[in-house]
């Protein structure tokens, strides 16, 4: 039995970490880049250049799963046929389809054009390029940045930004940068319980951040962006650095007849995380579909991916064994969102689906724990 995975991000990787070497399979993992990146740190990398990656042979050690650095090109899940950017060819007998997500403009005129995004460490590296390049005493242009989204990327950026500028701007007696947050819906974070989410806005507040919510971005230049207020009234904010956050949608790249896809562009899974009517197609992370108790999507979120992953590689270890497979039944844990150096707000789950609101330098601790938690679970 030959099992194929495609991507190395938080359910990927947790499935190639999972395996064991067992007679009769071998396993393949496709990553373009060497390294897994911790993308729920790239807000820290785009203002600190905090390392947030991890080479990823050493943690395939004692898995018996081979690595081999390369980009996916098409995947023909008829055919099942994975070919590759440099025009190979791989075939399988089990395949995880675990390639993320990419960035949704919403065809909104310009952005894609003149936007940063904020998916990977190239996306980070210019972000912290032109904070740099901002207070090294020779930049003439526009220093104010336009960050579009005030979900949890969003406000995890700007907060980190705000922090930076507040550094270097004493360090080298120039004025910080005006960071607007740009937000079409009626309020940031809108995945916390109201009173966390004021005491975010607060600490945002602080900052310096302006905060616009109720604002929808109609279009963006190289150098400004157009809002629209709801009332219907348009104003231009001139920018000098451009990101947008404001939403994801799966990558086009699985190819199948009688393939099933929902809002987004997800694939939908069974209960098994299979792509319906394709029982060998295991779907994990941004690109699944995946449904809760309550047959509402599971959020794309890092701890989602890598509760996908673990469960996808222990079943494709069941079926190598010739075992029952485990249905998929998510938990989330809880949602901690960083505002900058050691504050964070968040909740964690009790016993009888009951929440603890946490803030402060301890909600900074539990923000913490769930990564460390994540970096061993794949060593």
């Amino acid at each position: 039995m030959k099992t194929l995975i495609l991507g190395a991000g938080y359910a990927g990787l947790a499935v190639a970490t999972k395996l064991k070497p067992m007679p009769g399979h071998e396993a393949l993992l496709v990553e373009q880049n060497p390294f897994h990146t911790f993308e729920t740190r790239l807000h820290e990398a785009a203002a600190h250049n905090t390392r947030v990656t991890l080479p990823i042979e050493p943690l395939l050690r004692g898995t018996g799963v081979t690595f081999e650095q390369a980009s996916v090109e098409d995947v023909d899940i008829d055919a099942r046929e994975v070919t590759l950017k440099d025009g190979r060819v791989l075939t399988y007998d089990t395949l995880v389809v675990g390639l993320g997500s990419v960035t949704n403009f919403y065809r909104i005129p310009g952005l894609a054009e003149h936007a940063s995004e904020l998916k990977q460490l190239s996306d980070a590296d210019e972000i912290y390029g032109f904070v740099n390049q901002v207070y090294s005493g020779e930049y003439q242009g526009n220093r104010d940045i336009v960050v579009g989204g005030a979900g949890l990327t969003g406000v995890e950026l700007v907060t980190e930004l705000a922090q930076r500028a507040e550094v270097l701007s004493k360090a080298r007696g120039l004025p910080p940068f005006r960071i607007y947050l740009v937000e079409a819906g009626p309020k940031i974070l809108p995945i916390l319980d109201e009173p966390l989410r004021q005491k975010a806005e607060r600490v945002l507040r602080e900052y310096g951040i302006e905060i616009l919510v109720g604002h929808r971005i109609m279009g963006a230049t190289e150098s400004s962006v157009t809002v629209q207020t709801q009332g219907g009234e348009q104003k231009v904010i001139e920018a000098g650095k451009i990101i947008w956050t404001g939403g994801i949608q799966a990558r086009d790249i699985v190819k199948g007849e009688r393939l099933e896809k929902g809002p987004g562009g997800r694939i939908a899974v069974d209960e098994f995380l299979r792509a319906k009517n394709y029982p060998d197609v295991f779907v994990v992370g941004d690109m699944g579909l995946a449904l809760n108790q309550e047959g509402k999507p599971v959020p794309t979120t890092a701890q989602h991916a890598g509760q996908q992953g673990r469960l996808t590689g222990k079943n494709i270890l069941h079926l190598v064994r010739g075992d029952a497979l485990e249905p998929y039944e998510p938990t989330t844990l809880g949602e901690f969102v960083s505002l900058g150096g050691l504050m964070a707000v968040g909740w964690m789950k009790l016993p009888w689906n009951q929440k603890l609101a946490i803030t402060g330098g301890i909600a900074h601790v539990m923000k913490k724990a769930s990564e460390w938690r994540w970096r061993a679970s794949i060593d």
